[in-house]
C-alpha cells in the first residue's frame, strides 16, 4: 500500500475565496451498497466539506490497482486534491489539457497535486482522450481510482447519477464498467481542494455545474498561496 501525506494553515486570500465552493442545502438519502452512507440527491444538494475543516483520511488505488492512503495528518508537503467524473467526460478531458502547463510549475512551488477520477484503475489514463493522453504525458499527473466513491464521499461531493445519465452514457458506448457512476450509482460533484501540511482544507471551489471548472491559472494562484503559508 502507498501511503500519501501532504498538510493550509487557514484560508486562502480574499481574492481567491469568491472561487470557493457553494455551501448548499443537502438533501440525502441511502444509494446501493452504502446503505449507511449518506449521499446527495444530486449534485446541487451536495453539502463539501469547507475551508477551516480538516481533510479526511481516505483509500484510492493507482493505475496499478495498488492501494494508495491519504492521511491527512502526516502531510509533508501541501496538496491540491482535484476530483473529476471520468474520462469519458469531455469537461473533464479539457480540465485536465488546460492545466498541463501549470501542473509542473505548481509541483516546483513544493505543492503536489492529486486528481481523483472515478474511473477503475486500468481505465484511468485509456478512458482519456488520445489528444489529452498525448497532453499529459510525461508531466507526472498522479491520477488515482475512486471508482468505489469513498474519497468523493468523505469530501462530501457525492451524488446519485440519475438513470437517464447512466443510460445514456451506456448508448453511447462508454466504458463505465465498474465506474463509480454504473457500479453504485454515483458520481461525485467536479471539487478542487487544497489542503496544508497542518491537515485543514485552506481552499475548496465546488460547482455543481459540471461545464464550470476552476481556471488554470486560478488555480496556480491557489498553489502560490498555499506554499507561502507554509
Amino acid at each position: 500500500m502507498f501511503s500519501y501525506s501532504l498538510n493550509p494553515r487557514s484560508t486562502i486570500s480574499a481574492v481567491l475565496s469568491s472561487a470557493m465552493a457553494l455551501s448548499l442545502i443537502c438533501s440525502l438519502s441511502n444509494q446501493h451498497s452504502y446503505a449507511e452512507t449518506l449521499i446527495a440527491e444530486t449534485a446541487y444538494d451536495v453539502e463539501p466539506l469547507q475551508v477551516g475543516q480538516s481533510a479526511p483520511r481516505f483509500v484510492a488505488r493507482t493505475v496499478d490497482n495498488d492501494l494508495f492512503s491519504f492521511n491527512p495528518g502526516t502531510l509533508e508537503r501541501p496538496v491540491i486534491l482535484v476530483s473529476f467524473r471520468g474520462g469519458w467526460c469531455p469537461f473533464c478531458n479539457m480540465h485536465l489539457s488546460e492545466l498541463r502547463d501549470v501542473i509542473p510549475e505548481i509541483n516546483a512551488l513544493g505543492v503536489d497535486v492529486l486528481f481523483l477520477s472515478g474511473d477503475r484503475p486500468e481505465l484511468l489514463y485509456r478512458s482519456l482522450k488520445r489528444e489529452t493522453q498525448e497532453e499529459i504525458d510525461g508531466l507526472g499527473y498522479q491520477i488515482l481510482s475512486d471508482a468505489d466513491a469513498s474519497a468523493a464521499i468523505a469530501l462530501g461531493i457525492a451524488f446519485k447519477a440519475s438513470r437517464a445519465t447512466i443510460e445514456r452514457r451506456n448508448a453511447k458506448g462508454q466504458d463505465i464498467a465498474g465506474s463509480s457512476m454504473l457500479r453504485h450509482g454515483i458520481l461525485p460533484v467536479p471539487s478542487v481542494f487544497a489542503v496544508g501540511t497542518d491537515g485543514v482544507i485552506a481552499f475548496s471551489h465546488v460547482n455543481a455545474d459540471y461545464k464550470v471548472r476552476l481556471p488554470a491559472d486560478d488555480l496556480f494562484r491557489v498553489a502560490r498561496e498555499i506554499s507561502r503559508r507554509e
